[in-house]
């Protein structure tokens, strides 16, 4: 393939040790170990998607079987080296632990290294994402691995290190690498960019740097999606790259902020919609807003090089000129509001009239004084059945925290648990409440999945089938006590307990329906209209459905 040809991130593959950006630590500690003629069994090496792991994996395996010294670091091209970067070495496998998981592919490996290496001094196995393998594969490794021949090395590459057994990594020469840098990332990219002779301003590129969260490689398919994106000789500014990536200036973001504290509704509105109109997705954009709100917070313990290339000269300015004026209880509660959407846009069918609502929302809760409210907040007849009144209350007793004020009144908390006591006697008992409450999940499980054995006074034994929710007895524990004031006990029984409260449901129905097919009705039913069938029996006495 032409070199030309190539994608960048490709193209621009270190070959040597000195080419590797960020690791200098991991290759000057592999340099030594080679010099010294100390090699380990086994390497693991393990970190982010695209910061050299397999590209690292490659270079240990040429240098250790160069035919030249390593100081040459082959400037002179050697056929091993050469065999080793086209992937063609007879000594050298590559494997994709993600294809071939199974205990046999390992034991054919195994067989496999009984033989020595044929051209080379090493016969060396790269196996990639190597977290993938089984099980039983690593363990019939395990062996091989510890007492290899001396013929024999290992170089395991993964982005998954804790789904390593330990009993593997004890066995291996681990390096953890590092994300590249900010600034080095871009230095090299802006290399790059001058040898293919591009045009990008330093602020598209900054950007890249950025989206690429430092992924060397991440980085280099950026920046060349955008340089193949533009016409010949055309520039690189951060407005075509914004476009290009679907991010947007800063600086709308930071005058969004201003008017929302200004209550301009109208204009904050409008503001997000020429963003959204840019290709924003509403992910993205809460993405952005939640790292605003922690500059805001921090900015003072923030220098501008600690940004991360996220803002500008100007934008750092901004930001700092607004936080002068923000308590942080106040953004600390607008961090709660923005998590709580993040996860309600998994629910709603249109994300971007959900952030509408949430910006208008905040505008309101920008002119709340916090402070001359809270007791008024927390004493709202029957908060949890009013779901927006509870979240605001709760956050704002998380704000109290924070900032240590010393305002819960021993009658406020007495007032609250007044209003929350009620009496459970019996299992129906508990359903009904869960029902009333609106705690759908608790009363599904309860109906579903649990075997009643025996209910008294504060106490329920259960027995239960395997689809039960791991944390029902904590939330369950939790509302009992939240609706009672009184400790409850739940303890799991080896009785079998009765019949789930739906399969009760279940066999009275089938019951009824057996029942009425035996009915003269029915019988003639049947005779009149053969392809009729009884699908359900609705009780005149209690006029529901038994479903």
């Amino acid at each position: 393939m032409n070199n030309n040809s190539k994608v960048l991130a490709l193209k621009y593959r270190p070959q040597i040790f000195e080419d590797l950006i960020g690791q200098d630590v991991v290759s000057e500690t592999i340099k030594n170990s080679i010099k010294a003629d100390k090699i380990p069994n086994a390497y693991l090496f393990t970190g982010i998607r695209g910061i050299g792991k397999t590209t690292i994996a490659r270079i240990v395996a040429k240098s250790i079987n160069c035919s030249k010294p390593l100081d040459n670091q082959c400037k002179i091209k050697c056929k091993n080296c050469d065999a080793i970067t086209n992937s063609n070495h007879i000594d050298v496998l590559e494997m994709d632990a993600a294809s071939k998981t199974g205990v046999d592919d390992v034991r054919d490996l195994i067989e496999f290294s009984r033989y020595g290496p044929t051209i080379a001094k090493y016969k060396i196995f790269i196996i990639d994402e190597v977290h993938m393998l089984s099980k039983q594969a690593f363990n019939a490794l395990l062996k091989t691995l510890e007492e290899p021949p001396e013929y024999l090395k290992f170089i395991f590459a993964t982005t998954e290190i804790k789904k390593i057994p330990i009993t593997v990594v004890s066995r291996c020469q681990r390096f953890d690498l590092s994300r590249i840098k900010s600034s080095e990332l871009f230095e090299f990219i802006k290399k790059i960019k001058d040898k293919e002779n591009g045009k990008a301003s330093d602020e598209a590129l900054r950007l890249i740097v950025k989206i690429s969260e430092g992924s060397v490689r991440d980085a280099l398919s950026l920046l060349d999606r955008a340089l193949l994106s533009l016409d010949k000789g055309a520039e690189l500014d951060l407005k075509a790259a914004q476009k290009i990536f679907g991010y947007f200036d800063k600086s709308q973001l930071i005058d969004l902020f201003k008017l929302i504290f200004e209550g301009n509704e109208k204009k904050v509105i409008s503001i997000y919609r020429k963003i959204y109109d840019q290709g924003v997705e509403p992910k993205i954009f809460i993405n952005d807003f939640l790292e605003i709100l922690y500059y805001l917070k921090n900015i003072n313990s923030l220098s501008l090089e600690s940004t991360n290339f996220s803002l500008n000269d100007d934008e750092f300015r901004k930001i700092k000129e607004i936080s002068n004026v923000l308590e942080s209880q106040t953004l600390i509660l607008f961090w709660q509001f923005t998590i709580k959407t993040l996860e309600e846009l998994d629910i709603v069918s249109n994300q971007n009239l959900s952030i509408e609502m949430f910006l208008t929302r905040l505008i309101h809760l920008s002119s709340l004084n916090l402070k001359d409210n809270f007791e008024k907040e927390i004493k709202i007849d029957n908060p949890i059945e009013n779901k927006e009144t509870n979240i605001s209350s709760k956050m704002i007793n998380q704000i109290k925290n924070v900032s240590q004020e010393e305002k819960n009144k021993p009658e406020v908390q007495t007032e609250i648990k007044a209003n929350k006591n009620f009496i459970i006697k019996s299992f129906n008992d508990l359903i009904e409440i869960c029902s009333n409450k609106k705690e759908i999940k608790l009363k599904y499980e309860l109906e579903k999945n649990v075997h009643l054995v025996k209910f008294e006074n504060n106490r329920i034994e259960i027995s239960f089938n395997e689809s039960l929710n791991k944390n029902f007895v904590k939330e369950l524990s939790s509302k009992l006590f939240e609706w009672t004031n009184e400790r409850w006990i739940i303890t799991f029984s080896k009785s079998k307990g009765a019949r789930s409260i739906k399969d009760q449901q279940k066999k009275i129905k089938e019951k009824l329906i057996n029942d009425s097919k035996n009915s003269e009705i029915y019988k003639d039913m049947i005779n009149n209209f053969p392809d009729a069938e009884l699908i359900n029996v609705q009780s005149k006495d209690k006029g529901d459905d038994h479903d």
